[in-house]
C-alpha cells in the first residue's frame, strides 16, 4: 500500500466512527422524546415554541430553574421562544402559585423575583400558598401589597390561570417539570442537562421538518 492510500485508510478509520457519535445522532422517539397526541397548535407565529410546564411548589422545578434560565440565555436557538406555563393539577395551594406567577409577570417583576419565589418556598420553607402570605412576601420584596392583591384577584389573572390549566390538559401533562417542543414533542432525558440537550435538538428537528 502506498503512503497516500495508507493515509486515506487511516482517515476513514477515524472519520467514520466520529460521524456516528451519539451527540450527532437524531433524537430517538421513546428514548429521548415522546409524541404529543394530538399535536397542539403553536401560539407564537414564526417561532418554535418550547414550553416548560412547572410549579413553584415542585422541588424538581426548583432544581431545573437555574439550569433552564442559563440555557434560555445561551443555548435556545434564535428561531425558538421559551414559554413558561405554571400548573396546579387541581391543588388549591399550587393554584395560588399559578396566580402569583402571572401577577409578577403583570407587574413587570417576574425576572427579578422568579428565582426568589422558588428559594422562599424550597430553601427558606416559607408557606406562600395563599394570597395573604404571597402579598406579604411581595411587600418584603419591594412590591406594594395592595397593588399585588389587585392584580392577583383581577379578571385578567383569572383568565390566564384558566388558560394555563387548559393548556396542561391539552398537552396531557401529568408531571412537572415537563418540556415540550413545537406542540409535537415531549423531551425525556436521563437528567436535567440531558433533557435540555434533547430539547435543543428537538427544536432543530422541528425547524428542519
Amino acid at each position: 500500500m502506498t503512503a497516500a492510500r495508507l493515509l486515506f485508510a487511516l482517515f476513514l478509520s477515524v472519520a467514520a466512527p466520529l460521524s456516528l457519535t451519539p451527540a450527532q445522532a437524531a433524537p430517538a422517539q421513546g428514548t429521548d422524546y415522546s409524541l404529543i397526541n394530538p399535536p397542539q397548535a403553536p401560539t407564537t407565529a414564526g417561532k418554535v415554541e418550547v414550553i416548560e410546564f412547572f410549579s413553584y411548589g415542585c422541588p424538581h422545578c426548583f432544581h431545573l430553574n437555574p439550569l433552564l434560565t442559563e440555557w434560555h440565555k445561551t443555548e435556545l436557538p434564535a428561531n425558538a421562544v421559551l414559554i413558561k406555563v405554571p400548573v396546579s393539577f387541581g391543588r388549591r395551594e399550587w393554584g395560588q402559585l399559578v396566580r402569583a406567577y402571572y401577577t409578577l409577570e403583570a407587574l413587570g417583576e417576574l425576572e427579578r423575583l422568579d428565582a426568589k419565589l422558588f428559594e422562599a418556598i424550597h430553601v427558606k420553607h416559607e408557606q406562600l400558598f395563599d394570597l395573604d402570605a404571597l402579598a406579604g412576601w411581595a411587600a418584603q420584596n419591594g412590591i406594594d401589597a395592595k397593588k399585588f392583591r389587585g392584580q392577583f384577584t383581577s379578571p385578567e389573572i383569572t383568565a390566564k390561570a384558566v388558560r394555563a390549566e387548559q393548556l396542561s390538559r391539552d398537552y396531557k401533562i401529568n408531571g412537572v417539570p415537563t418540556l415540550t417542543v413545537a406542540g409535537k414533542y415531549r423531551a425525556i432525558g436521563k437528567d436535567f442537562p440531558d433533557m435540555l440537550r434533547i430539547t435543543k435538538e428537538l427544536v432543530e428537528q422541528a425547524t428542519a421538518n
